[in-house]
């Protein structure tokens, strides 16, 4: 099918899914460092085009030289990113249009975990739970002490109470069981964020950039909920709100589509 000016349908939707990647590597890199890079990589490609119309022949060189390397510097600076990005690309295109869940439907495990949350909000424990979804994180469970014991609220508040040995770290939950305690996660390096936020809230962004957990974090200095998923960072929530979110994870039948 050709269209006016000798424009070809194919071209056009050749030009939209370029368009489309493009929009989505600005996504993955805004306010990260790889963002930064991304400039400085546009400035010095800039600089080759200008040396290649001046005819710069010892600049030229160099840039020739940079420009046969560029792939694998490129694939070495940006591996977080790339990984991040794939990551992301592989649930989104296959995990979650079946709605595949590899949690247990079980609506006792978010009862512990709201009434473990809400009281360590009003004595101004702080406190940070990754719950696992599709996403294996046994990189981090390794960081921590497993404990590999079925979840309660009573456990939760052990752990998460101030001057205990696991406190400063991460809880990470599977299911029903407390995988482990004590856990160090990634924090995020994304520079828009609030410079408010503390350690905790910045290692919950950072795991929801990295995997598809659902992070819970409780502040120490105000008590107030946060949660982090999908790269995505919501403060200050109700309990309510954390009890939907919860329910919709351990829900009772997967969502039919």
């Amino acid at each position: 099918m050709t269209l006016p000016f000798g424009i070809k349908f194919l071209d056009i939707v050749d030009i939209l899914i370029v368009a489309f990647l493009l929009y989505q590597l600005f996504v993955w890199l805004k306010g990260t460092v790889g963002m930064q890079l991304i400039r400085g990589i546009f400035i010095l490609l800039f600089i080759y085009f200008v040396s290649q119309q001046l005819g710069l022949r010892v600049l030229n060189w160099l840039m020739d030289r940079f420009v046969t390397v560029f792939l694998i510097v490129l694939v070495i600076v940006f591996q977080p990113e790339l990984r991040r990005g794939l990551e992301r690309l592989g649930r989104g295109c296959f995990l979650s249009r079946f709605g595949i869940s590899f949690l247990p439907k079980n609506p006792v495990v978010v009862r512990q975990i709201i009434d473990a949350v809400q009281k360590c909000s009003e004595e101004k424990i702080g406190g940070l739970i990754v719950i696992e979804r599709g996403t294996g994180l046994n990189e981090y469970i390794e960081s921590g002490v497993k404990i590999d014991a079925p979840v309660s609220e009573e456990l939760l508040i052990t752990i998460l109470t101030k001057g205990t040995p696991l406190h400063d770290g991460a809880i990470i939950i599977q299911g029903d069981r407390i995988l482990a305690a004590g856990c160090l996660l990634p924090l995020t390096d994304n520079k828009s964020i609030d410079r408010r936020l503390g350690t905790r809230h910045r290692a919950a962004i950072g795991m929801s950039e990295q995997s598809d957990a659902f992070i819970i974090v409780i502040s120490e200095q105000t008590g107030t909920i946060s949660i982090a998923e999908n790269a995505s960072f919501t403060y200050d929530i109700s309990k309510q709100q954390l009890e939907e979110k919860l329910f919709d994870i351990y829900k009772p039948e997967q969502k039919k589509r």
